[in-house]
């Protein structure tokens, strides 16, 4: 578990944690509305070299950067029910090259692949988070 104090921190550990990746690895984030997932990918995503602002796909559902390796951020957090998730195709990303990082991953339930890499993000207070990755 690594707590961090700002958003700024967050990041960081983000870009730290993007050291540890590789091709073909999928990140399943979780946490409350406002926990700082976004803010952790854009830590990751800069890590790998991805030059393009990264902001969270909540309506888009999908977006794809360029970097030391192609990265598929996706965003379940408008699909509620597994029906709509399997109707995305999200299993077809799992087997392209690149990194998928997916938030609300909790919301696959049995998609997700057991080789996922979880990461939750605990609010503490205000600016404090608690990120567990297992």
């Amino acid at each position: 578990m690594v707590v961090t104090r700002n958003a700024e921190k967050t990041k960081a550990f983000g870009k730290k944690l993007a050291v540890s990746f590789n091709n073909k690895n999928i990140i399943a984030l979780s946490g409350d509305l406002g926990a700082g997932k976004t803010t952790l990918i854009q830590g990751i995503c800069e890590g790998l070299g991805v030059k393009d602002y990264v902001t969270s796909p909540s309506f888009t559902l999908i977006n794809e950067y360029h970097g030391k390796y192609p990265v598929f951020h996706i965003d379940l957090y408008r699909l509620e029910m597994i029906e709509q998730i399997e109707e995305l195709g999200i299993e077809e990303y799992f087997e392209k090259d690149g990194i998928i990082i997916i938030e609300w991953a909790e919301r696959m339930k049995k998609l997700l692949p057991q080789n996922a890499k979880r990461i939750k993000i605990e609010i503490i207070d205000e600016n404090t988070r608690n990120i567990i990755c297992n």
